[in-house]
């Protein structure tokens, strides 16, 4: 069987063009290699005793609603809520381990951001719930992708054969050159890509939650920077009304070398950390996790590893050749206004598909 279009990937970028090729009536079916979906978008769930629980942003959790209105619009049409990011209270810099952190009046963000109720897994969660199970095909990673009679046949490494008019690429460029292409693409486009760094790779977070707020009675903001480590950028994101305070920080630590130590070990260390700013009652959270991006085969490569971590534009799919017109990059990477943002995944499948369905008519 031929379906219209497949869409190679069900992060944010491809969801969203899943749910915009629904409303518009296209046949369509979506792979995912891994055995869910929502991408680098990932929220760990805390069990609280009632339903649903507690999820915290493992993944991206910020967007700013006045740079970038299109992804706003979206949250709204969906009826999401939005969390102001700002805590007020006094934010802390580590200069140095064995002496106290620095405390400095905290300041908003200018354009502000903003957080979602239930996580950012409630963005990707809405738009799943548009797309009919059965055109979700999980464990499905595409290997291989040949021209056969004017289709694209997709070829997936747990033997799956699939054929299409239309394929788009909803993930990461550097992840898309690991695909045989037949006939081959041309010189340098998969070099280019494979060199395009993927936003959050290289990232590990580590995320604490606890049943007290001893940010309040410090008057703390949870924001905090470091030159000790191993988190060198904390921040409070606790869901008000919860009865829960959580806290995330980026490890700054280098994947190759955090990798030198045990995953409890590096929780270890994050805890110590916070005990250095917030005090004592930061020694036991509740719950912890800590999700490492560049262990993810489905998220980092090698040379993602090897980079500094940033934004960068992907080269966009050939213009002419065997392959003018059959494929489109709609992942955020391959969009010129947020390249790697979440506001990016919208923005570039959003073009991306009414660009296609333009050139249907």
């Amino acid at each position: 069987m031929t379906e219209r279009v497949i869409i190679t990937g069900a992060g944010l970028s491809g969801l969203y063009a899943a749910s915009l090729l629904e409303q518009a009536g296209v046949d369509y079916v979506i792979l995912e290699a891994r055995e869910r979906t929502g991408g680098r978008v990932l929220s760990g769930e805390v069990l609280t005793g009632t339903s649903p629980g507690l999820h915290v942003d493992l993944g991206p959790a910020w967007f700013w609603p006045d740079m970038q209105p299109e992804l706003a619009q979206l949250i709204n049409r969906l009826g999401l809520t939005r969390i102001a990011q700002t805590r007020p209270g006094d934010m802390l810099i580590e200069r140095q381990q064995h002496t106290p952190p620095q405390r400095y009046p905290a300041y908003a963000s200018s354009p502000e951001s903003y957080r979602l109720q239930g996580g950012m897994q409630s963005l990707t969660s809405a738009l799943k719930k548009q797309i009919p199970a059965e055109k979700r095909l999980l464990n499905h990673q595409v290997v291989a992708i040949s021209r056969h009679d004017g289709d694209v046949q997709v070829e997936c490494s747990n033997g799956a054969t699939l054929r299409a008019k239309h394929l788009f690429l909803a993930l990461p460029p550097a992840l898309a050159a690991k695909m045989a292409f037949t006939p081959a693409l041309p010189d340098g486009l998969l070099s280019s890509w494979r060199k395009t760094p993927t936003w959050m790779a290289p990232h590990a977070k580590y995320v604490a939650v606890y049943r007290t707020d001893f940010l309040s009675s410090q008057q703390l903001s949870g924001d905090a920077s470091s030159q000790v480590g191993p988190m060198v950028e904390i921040h409070d994101v606790s869901q008000p009304d919860s009865g829960f305070t959580t806290i995330f920080g980026f490890i700054g630590v280098p994947a190759k070398t955090r990798w030198t130590v045990s995953e409890a070990m590096l929780k270890q260390l994050c805890r110590e950390q916070l005990v250095r700013l917030f005090g004592q009652d930061a020694a036991a959270p509740e719950t912890e996790f800590l999700k490492d991006w560049a262990a993810d085969p489905f998220t980092a490569t090698e040379v993602d590893l090897q980079q500094t971590v940033g934004h960068s534009l992907a080269q966009p799919v050939p213009a002419q050749g065997a392959w003018a017109g059959k494929l489109t990059a709609i992942a955020s990477e391959w969009s010129p206004h947020f390249s790697g943002y979440l506001a990016g995944a919208v923005d570039a499948a959003g073009v991306g598909v009414q660009r296609w369905l333009g050139g249907q008519r």
